[in-house]
């Protein structure tokens, strides 16, 4: 009989594991909220651009803290309610190697930013308003001064500055206003809350002119007329300034702009940063210092002293009395300039110069002309020529560059020179030289032998000429060839830093 059919039995499986769930961090959304409140912010101008760059300099560590505390929040909350923890994953490791980065790299340049900002002239204001439309305003205002006030003070962060001379004992602005906004509603209303103001402080007028309107910036040209004896003190950040024609004493301080300053009685004092000065017609003192760019000083009766750096020329005519010279790659000083002196970063070129003489530079070219009294000069990477016109003590210390000293024919003096690795050369017979392979001396006595020049080379040669061999009249020209065509020449490449 056969056997009834079985159903085979079907092997148990387990059931399916369900997929493993995740709490999704909130770590990214939460960063990413932190800084679009503060863009939101600067774009606001709630926080200036600039402070908010300070901020994140200093403080951007605190963006990881708070990323890790998330993190380890989350740890703990996924632990019970028996989750898995989820971990950093490629997006957040990408997001923290980019905090790192811009941390450390706004570390390393934010110190540098208000410098930055200063060389390029930009503000604050510059950037809330560099999209902005700029509508112009005129102003007028007219006060009569009080018996008691001997000056006037302006302050002007933001326009040039001009002063002129009044007929009367008032003191008259004229105002050519610019004012950023969004629509000319705008700027008419920033216009009314910049007006310019005028005060008195004890024997002071004080004219203030708004730079700002909230933070809108608004350019202030100025043009001022005073009586001639007011003496005047000008406070500019970026603008140019014009004084001409005062009694009284004058003080300029500038950025950025262009400084002219004529036919003043009285002393000038300028202080100036990336600005240039024009100065002429002086009858008092005259001290410049800063950062300088060109700098042109003529018809001086009083001293003048400049500090500071400059980065373009210098050029001094007509100085009557003590000029003194200070700056990182120069310091010259002496009694007087009735001729010109012409500085810029390669060479130095002067004549007419009253002594005494004291040049100390570097990589330099040196000519001076027509030089009176002693001298005292040094100077590295060089050549040296100078003439006399009226003996005195000359010391010319020079290492790498020729030097030639030129006196008067009939000029007392005792020689003591020595140039290593070059050798001596003399008009005066009576001086004893000697040129070996490494070194060459020159020793010996002129006349009464009452002046005393000692020169000291290394590297190059002396040349000893009298004045008239020096300044002979040259042959005559030779018969003209045939004109050729040159090649052009090389571009020169100009540093900073007289």
């Amino acid at each position: 009989m056969a056997s009834p059919l079985q159903t085979p039995v079907q092997p148990a499986y387990p059931p399916p594991i369900p997929p493993r769930r995740y709490r999704r961090s909130f770590a990214g959304p939460f960063l990413l909220i932190v800084l679009g409140v503060i863009f939101l912010l600067g774009n606001l101008h709630l926080l200036a651009w600039e402070r908010l760059g300070t901020i994140f300099a200093h403080y951007w560590p605190v963006l990881l803290i708070l990323w890790g505390v998330i993190k380890i929040f989350e740890f703990q909350q996924a632990q019970r309610d028996g989750l898995p923890a989820r971990g950093i994953g490629v997006g957040g490791i990408f997001l923290i190697l980019l905090i790192i980065v811009c941390g450390l790299t706004v570390n390393g340049v934010a110190p540098h930013l208000g410098q930055l900002r200063d060389n390029l002239g930009i503000d604050d204001t510059d950037m809330n308003d560099i999209f902005a439309d700029k509508f112009n305003f005129d102003d007028h205002l007219e006060e009569d001064i009080p018996s008691s006030v001997t000056s006037l003070r302006v302050n002007d962060d933001l326009g040039a500055v001009r002063i002129s001379t009044a007929t009367d004992n008032k003191i008259t602005v004229v105002v050519r206003k610019r004012v950023a906004g969004d629509d000319q509603k705008d700027a008419e209303k920033y216009n009314q809350q910049s007006k310019p103001v005028i005060s008195v402080a004890g024997n002071t007028m004080v004219l203030e002119a708004k730079a700002q309107a909230g933070n809108h910036a608004v350019q202030n040209d100025l043009d001022i007329s005073i009586p001639r004896k007011m003496g005047v003190h000008i406070m500019a950040r970026k603008g140019d300034v014009s004084v001409d024609g005062r009694e009284g004493e004058v003080e300029i301080g500038d950025q950025h702009g262009e400084v002219s300053v004529e036919n003043i009685t009285g002393n000038v004092k300028l202080n100036l940063d990336r600005s240039s000065a024009k100065v002429e017609q002086i009858t008092g003192d005259v001290h410049i210092d800063g950062h300088l760019n060109e700098v042109s000083l003529t018809d001086v009766k009083g001293s003048v002293q400049l500090d500071g750096e400059f980065e373009e020329s210098v050029k001094l005519a007509r100085i009557s009395k003590n000029v003194s010279f200070k700056s990182s790659r120069t310091d010259m000083e002496f009694s007087r300039i009735d001729g010109e002196l012409d500085l810029d970063d390669d060479d130095l070129h002067a004549d007419k110069i009253t002594g005494p003489v004291h040049l100390t530079t570097r990589s330099k070219q040196i000519r001076l002309e027509d030089v009176s009294g002693d001298v005292r000069l040094q100077d590295e990477n060089g050549g040296i020529e100078v003439s006399m016109r009226s003996l005195g003590n000359v010391q010319i210390d020079s290492h790498n560059g020729d030097v030639q000293l030129s006196v008067p024919d009939k000029a007392g003096f005792r020689l003591d020179a020595r140039a290593q690795d070059g050798e001596i050369q003399s008009d005066f017979s009576e001086l004893k030289i000697e040129n070996g392979d490494h070194e060459g001396t020159a020793t010996g006595s002129v006349g009464n032998g009452s002046s005393h020049i000692v020169i000291n080379n290394q590297h190059d040669g002396i040349e000893i000429r009298k004045a008239s061999a020096a300044e002979s009249p040259m042959p005559p020209a030779a018969p003209a060839r045939p004109a050729r065509t040159l090649p052009a020449p090389k571009a020169k490449v100009e540093t900073s830093d007289n």
